[in-house]
């Protein structure tokens, strides 16, 4: 029987391999799988993991993958963010912003019953975290 489609998103880093750890001191994620070149120098993939969700990305240059994805101070912004679906807003804002991340929405309770912050990491990627979670599917 076929597995169900499962969305994950992919992110290209200047440095990747000093965002594995950013990521997981920031945000709690876990090292899922982090493959890097011959020379260590670069992440040719990584997943991390929070919860159900996985964020993979790599390095901004010398991959087939980057040839095809641009960084945020290449693009001069950035054209997608990811949202992370979770508890603990106030708690993890706090923990981002130890690390370094530079908060552009402190947490926020919305019309639609969600508390959300907004951040961006050291690269310039907007990372979203709200309490907001999709109904179920259509039957």
């Amino acid at each position: 029987m076929p597995q169900p489609a499962a969305i994950y998103f992919g992110l290209c880093y200047r440095d990747a391999v000093k965002m594995v750890d950013w990521l997981v001191e920031a945000f709690g994620f876990e090292k899922h799988a982090v493959f890097l070149s011959d020379d260590g120098s670069k992440v040719v993939h990584a997943e991390l993991r929070l919860g159900e969700g996985i964020v993979m990305f790599g390095s901004g240059e010398g991959t087939d993958f980057a040839k095809l994805v641009k960084t945020p101070s290449e693009l001069g912004g950035t054209t997608a963010s990811p949202y992370i679906a979770t508890d603990d807003i106030d708690a993890r804002c706090e923990r981002a912003r130890k690390a370094g991340a530079v908060i552009t929405l402190e947490p926020t309770d919305t019309s639609y019953g969600s508390r959300d912050f907004i951040c961006k990491d050291p690269e310039g990627h907007v990372w979203c975290f709200g309490t907001y979670r999709p109904g179920p599917a259509p039957a």
